[in-house]
């Protein structure tokens, strides 16, 4: 299993020398300090909102526009074109790909998040790499610490691998779609165009182009 598998890494983000796409998946979670510590070019916008609380070092593209509050904790790298809505926090070391939706009340730490990923209502984003296009609905957390506090194990063809990682949250791949008000717990892996339904607390590894439904789809008549 090769992040290649899950990831096409996109040429907008300068840190592709730190991401070698023969790695394991989850060995990108711990390069993102690493790539941010080597970055030379924090930058912010000229104008920012009275109500936006920026910290560290932080680079912000100039097409990004601030909404009336969030707060921003470096190192913190946003690229081009990217959304960030009232009350998202950053939590340092965060690196956001071009296009991507930052939403209300999202909260993000240590993650890396390719090019026009969407989490725009109410969800939690710890120790984790979203693909390309990856999109999560209201209120999806992607749980990164397991309850016991013990290394995190993931699943690779029907075994379970010791990742050393105390915290690690999940691994979606490119244009994978998780539903409102799911879970996935830590070590979650979702290949690429895979689905998790909504109201879904999901653990393990879902292959590429796979549906997981925690309930069956009803079927209602209309009247």
């Amino acid at each position: 299993m090769n992040a290649s598998d899950f990831f096409e890494f996109p040429s907008s983000l300068p840190f592709a020398e730190f991401f070698a796409p023969d790695a394991q998946p989850w060995e990108w979670v711990s390069r993102i300090k690493l790539a941010l510590g080597a970055c030379d070019q924090f930058r912010l916008k000229a104008a920012v909102p009275p109500g936006v609380s920026i910290s560290g070092d932080v680079f912000i593209h100039e097409s990004v526009e601030l909404p009336p509050f969030c707060s921003i904790e470096g190192p913190v790298w946003i690229g081009e074109g990217v959304q960030i809505r009232p009350g998202a926090y950053l939590r340092g070391n965060v690196i956001v790909g071009a296009g991507s939706v930052l939403g209300n009340s999202c909260e993000f730490k240590n993650s890396l998040l390719l090019e026009g990923v969407q989490v725009p209502h109410f969800s939690y984003v710890g120790d984790s790499v979203l693909g390309n296009r990856a999109h999560l609905g209201a209120g999806v957390i992607l749980s990164n610490l397991r309850l016991d506090q013990q290394p995190i194990k993931v699943e690779l063809a029907g075994r379970r691998e010791d990742t050393g990682m105390r915290k690690l949250g999940a691994i979606l791949g490119d244009n994978s779609e998780v539903g409102c008000n799911s879970v996935l717990n830590p070590g979650s892996i979702l290949g690429r165009r895979s689905l998790v339904g909504p109201l879904t607390s999901f653990r393990g590894t879902l292959a590429a182009e796979q549906v997981f439904m925690s309930l069956p789809p009803t079927q209602t008549r209309a009247r």
